[in-house]
């Protein structure tokens, strides 16, 4: 049995959309939800779910840190005081990334030796299995240490909870050439080459244009370009839906095409569909979080618990630490200079 604990703050429909969510993610009996929010407004639940009476939300907070310092009581901080305190053994958050990080910093900690968390999202593709990104926006400014760690993250993680045998790890630049890029792109890229030794299977650099092309399972790039990357491939996905929607209205005879393309449009909705990773993954503290966007429906914040609780059982947490350990890229007291968690 795996314990949850999920925060329905920052859901846009509201607790009980999450708690319905939470309710089919229980009721196969594997899995246990700790459900904090707003008990009037969560309303009944199922078996296995368990509402804990939390009123107080910052989803909001135009300061994460600051608030998840000055307000205890809040949902999204007594959940992650759960996963902490060993109450539950993951933590998933209903839609707000940023009460989410500074929860898990302050409360479940950074892994040993990780310099810093990252965001890390199974991006759907058309033609094949979901492309790994990270880091997506935990980060905005990364140094070349923290890319490297990343890559063994993430191809630790792609193997344990998505399956690949052999993860193709890539590094996001303007160019393939190894010169290409800043000067610490090139450098993270000298330090994968020789981690090739560790089991890294590291394929160069990729340019935007290749993440859809399937050369890549995973692919690093620090939280800035990679909050960008995202947001541009889904405003350009959505956008191309819609026009093809459009089209499909413009006339008698466009209809009746689209008509007969209904069933394959379903499809290609149901490939790209943003709910069915779950969610960014919160890679790098001692418990595994899952951070579900806030228009998900209850079937994604479903998702979003079920695939904490398989990254749970899989331990991804002690795999990626091993595969950090393998490659030497775990940070050291000596290293120093690191800023404590939220400082």
């Amino acid at each position: 049995m795996v314990t949850v604990a999920v925060d329905t703050g920052g859901a846009d429909l509201g607790p009980a959309e999450v708690a319905a969510g939470a309710t089919a993610a229980a009721a196969g009996g594997a899995i246990e939800v700790l459900l904090y929010g707003p008990a009037a407004e969560i309303g009944e639940v199922g078996p296995g779910v368990t509402v804990i009476d939390a009123p107080v939300s910052i989803a909001k907070a135009s300061d994460p840190a600051h608030a998840v310092r000055s307000t205890p009581d809040a949902s999204i901080v007594r959940a992650a005081k759960a996963v902490a305190n060993g109450d539950a053994q993951a933590l998933v958050s209903g839609g707000s990334t940023g009460s989410a990080l500074a929860a898990g910093l302050f409360n479940v900690r950074r892994d040993r030796g990780i310099y810093r968390p990252a965001l890390a999202l199974p991006l759907p593709m058309l033609d094949g299995p979901p492309v790994l990104l990270l880091d997506v926006g935990a980060n905005v400014n990364c140094r070349p240490e923290h890319l490297v760690q990343f890559a063994h993250m993430g191809s630790a993680f792609a193997h344990a909870v998505l399956g690949r045998e052999h993860p193709r790890v890539a590094l996001l630049s303007n160019g393939e050439e190894p010169n290409k890029g800043t000067p610490d792109l090139v450098f993270v890229y000298e330090q994968l080459v020789g981690s090739a030794g560790t089991g890294l299977n590291f394929v160069g650099n990729i340019e935007g244009t290749q993440i859809t092309d399937g050369v890549a399972d995973v692919v690093v790039m620090d939280g800035f370009i990679g909050n960008i990357t995202l947001k541009l491939i889904e405003g350009v996905s959505d956008r191309t839906l819609r026009g093809v929607q459009d089209a499909a209205r413009s006339s008698p005879r466009a209809k009746l095409g689209g008509w007969l393309l209904a069933p394959a449009m379903r499809r290609l909705r149901d490939d790209v569909d943003p709910e069915q990773p779950g969610g960014a993954y919160l890679l790098g503290l001692r418990r595994l979080g899952v951070v579900a966007h806030g228009r998900f429906t209850r079937r994604g914040f479903q998702r979003a618990i079920e695939v904490a609780a398989h990254g749970v059982e899989e331990d991804v947490i002690s795999a990626m630490r091993s595969a950090l350990a393998a490659a030497g890229a775990l940070r050291t007291p000596a290293a120093g200079g690191e800023e404590e968690d939220g400082d």
